[in-house]
């Protein structure tokens, strides 16, 4: 029987392919005036989502290309205090990407 093909993303960060498993989707959230980025672990939350590695490093390389804007098709920059928190609260998962050593 032949294996079904995984959904590939790519991650907003290091901008490299992976899995959909193994990347975190990012959704905007309206809170009052404002935008608030959210983890989305489950991938169940409503409008358009952005992927990214759940890796601390892959959160700075977003911020600093502003990637989250333009991947959610936002105006402004989303707060990323509730992303921020979920990223340090998570234990490390080993994230394979391809090119580096095993």
């Amino acid at each position: 029987m032949a294996r079904r093909a995984q959904p590939e993303r790519t991650c907003v960060g290091c901008r490299r392919r992976a899995p959909a498993s193994d990347l975190l989707r990012i959704v905007a959230v309206e809170e009052e005036a404002d935008l608030s980025l959210r983890p989305d672990p489950a991938r169940r939350l409503p409008g358009r989502g952005a992927n990214m590695h759940p890796d601390p490093a892959c959160f700075a390389q977003a911020l600093q290309r502003r990637a989250f804007g333009r991947a959610l098709r936002v105006a402004g920059v989303p707060r990323d205090e509730a992303l921020a928190e979920y990223l340090t609260r998570q234990p490390p998962r080993p994230v394979n990407r391809p090119g580096e050593g095993r």
